[in-house]
C-alpha cells in the first residue's frame, strides 16, 4: 500500500481518537483493514463500559473476528498509540500482519518502548511494526486530553 493510503487509515483510527476524547476516554483510536477496506474501527471506553478490556485495539478486534475468523493474517491495524501488553497479546494471537502505531507509549508500550511483546522470539507470530505515522497530532490529542484533565482535578 501507497503511504497515502496508509496515512488515510491512520487518520481514521485518529478520528475513533477524538471520539474517544470527545466521551472523556484517553484519545486512543484504532482501526483494522482488510484488502484496503476497513472492516472495524473502535475506540477506548474504558470508562463507558466500566472495563479495563475495553482498549480500542481489544474493541477492534473483537469486531473483525466476529465477521472474519479469529486469524486475521491478511489485515493491518492502525493505532494511535503503542499497544499494552494486553493489546500486543492479543494482536500476535490474532495473526495481524502490520501494526501501524502512531506515537510510542514510554509508559507502557509492549512494541518495544517497555516490553517487546509483538517481537518476543519464542512466540510463534511477529506483526510487522511501523511506527510515526501521524505521530504529532496523535501526541498531541493525548497531552491535550491529560492537561485538561489534571487541571480538571485542581
Amino acid at each position: 500500500m501507497e503511504t497515502d493510503l496508509h496515512e488515510k487509515f491512520m487518520k481514521e483510527a485518529l478520528a475513533e481518537a477524538r471520539a474517544a476524547y470527545d466521551a472523556g476516554e484517553v484519545p486512543i483510536g484504532c482501526v483494522i483493514v482488510k484488502d484496503g477496506v476497513v472492516i472495524a474501527r473502535a475506540h477506548n471506553r474504558t470508562e463507558a463500559d466500566h472495563n479495563a478490556l475495553a482498549h480500542a485495539e481489544m474493541l477492534a478486534l473483537q469486531a473483525a473476528i466476529a465477521d472474519h475468523g479469529w486469524r486475521l493474517p491478511d489485515c493491518d491495524m492502525y493505532v494511535t498509540l503503542e499497544p499494552c501488553s494486553m493489546c500486543a497479546g492479543a494482536i500476535v494471537h490474532a495473526r495481524i500482519k502490520n501494526l501501524f502505531v502512531a506515537a510510542r507509549d514510554p509508559k507502557s508500550g509492549a512494541c518495544g518502548s517497555v516490553l517487546d511483546v509483538v517481537g518476543e522470539p519464542s512466540l510463534n507470530h511477529h506483526p510487522a511494526l511501523h511506527f510515526g505515522l501521524c505521530e504529532e497530532e496523535s501526541r498531541g490529542l493525548l497531552q491535550q486530553f491529560f492537561k485538561e484533565l489534571r487541571n480538571s482535578q485542581k
